[in-house]
């Protein structure tokens, strides 16, 4: 088969690899569609849990091909072959002491699919079957945003949102669009989007977000003062969504007295940004984090069936594995919000 291959840090080719083979437990799958995510960058220049070579894609929609060995009865008509699922790349080791405890997203055995084990940006792949979901009423263009939606689920859940509370997000991505739309049907009395990309702020316009605040990438004072205006009190909750430290340094100074600040976007691993502990003791802030997800698939999955979260407008580009390294350029384009690979193309 061929496959996107990161050879290593800052290395990536298109090339040849074995076929997989379904171990106990497993299925083969023929990806269909595959997101490009921001973590695919991370993981290319050697951050996050690289391990190479690496075939990465971690946000899977796939038509199963064949079972394994000892497939679950209870799986094998939900992942009959011929059938599209959703690809859950997260799995624990269910041993380990986080495990034990029922932190299982602390797993010190962690494997994902597309990040430190075979993605789906290739021709097959394997995954477990117990980790596939049938796409009953969900076309693979909406499905190809399970695994963003399901970690913005996680997002919502260490958030707790308490009903009517004043939340800003900053960063305009496919998973800050969605997790905003979460923390609008959680309860939230008002949400504000700030982003550089016109066309993403009036996307999350007709998501819901009540106010959008363009953020330019130069020249962003007069931008943080009309955050400041909307909210004088300041926000109950701050969500950096964009991975940016500048941008996160900026998050204490936007929330109120007691307020919240949530570390959603993944920036590198040796990134610092500065806070006042003074300030952060004085006001009673809390700073959280939310990372990955590990039991989200059901509810991200019923979501999109149901249509709460809306994703029309998300996907705009479409590639195939040839065009891999454009796919990864692709929100550089005009217009361009998320890009996906079909690695049959």
């Amino acid at each position: 088969m061929r496959a996107v291959v990161y050879e290593q840090a800052n290395v990536v080719v298109v090339r040849g690899w074995a076929d997989p083979e379904p171990g106990p437990g497993e299925v083969l799958l023929r990806p269909v569609l595959t997101g490009v995510c921001g973590t695919d960058h991370h993981l290319l220049a050697g951050g996050f849990m690289a391990t190479y070579p690496l075939i990465p894609g971690h946000e899977i929609v796939a038509e199963v091909v064949a079972h394994g060995p000892e497939v679950d009865p209870a799986s094998v008509a939900r992942v009959a072959p011929g059938s599209l699922v959703a690809v859950d790349n997260a799995d624990v080791c269910r041993s380990c002491e986080y495990c034990r405890r029922g932190r299982p997203l602390y797993c010190r055995n962690f494997r994902s699919l597309g990040c430190n084990a075979p993605g789906g940006f290739a021709e097959l792949m394997v995954a477990p079957a117990r980790k596939c979901f049938a796409l009953a009423g969900i076309g693979p263009e909406v499905a190809v945003l399970t695994e963003p939606l399901a970690c913005a689920m996680h997002g919502a859940d260490m958030l707790a949102l308490t009903p009517g509370s004043d939340v800003l997000v900053l960063g305009a991505g496919p998973t800050g669009m969605l997790l905003a739309q979460l923390l609008l049907h959680g309860g939230a009395a008002r949400i504000t989007v700030a982003a550089p990309s016109p066309h993403k702020l009036e996307l999350a316009g007709a998501f819901g977000a009540d106010e959008t605040v363009l953020l330019p990438r130069a020249g962003q004072d007069a931008a943080y003062e009309k955050l400041k205006a909307l909210a004088p009190s300041g926000f109950d909750v701050v969500v950096e969504a964009t991975g940016a430290p500048d941008v996160l340094s900026r998050c204490t100074g936007l929330v109120g007295m007691g307020g919240t600040v949530m570390v959603y976007g993944m920036a590198d691993a040796d990134a610092m940004v500065p806070f006042s502990p003074y300030d952060i003791f004085a006001r009673e802030l809390t700073i959280k984090g939310s990372f990955a997800q590990i039991d989200c698939f059901d509810r991200a999955i019923l979501a999109l069936q149901t249509g709460r979260v809306r994703t029309e407008g998300i996907v705009t580009h479409s590639f195939g594995l040839g065009d891999f390294e454009q796919a990864l350029g692709a929100t550089r384009l005009p217009g361009a919000v998320k890009a996906v690979v079909d690695p049959q193309r």
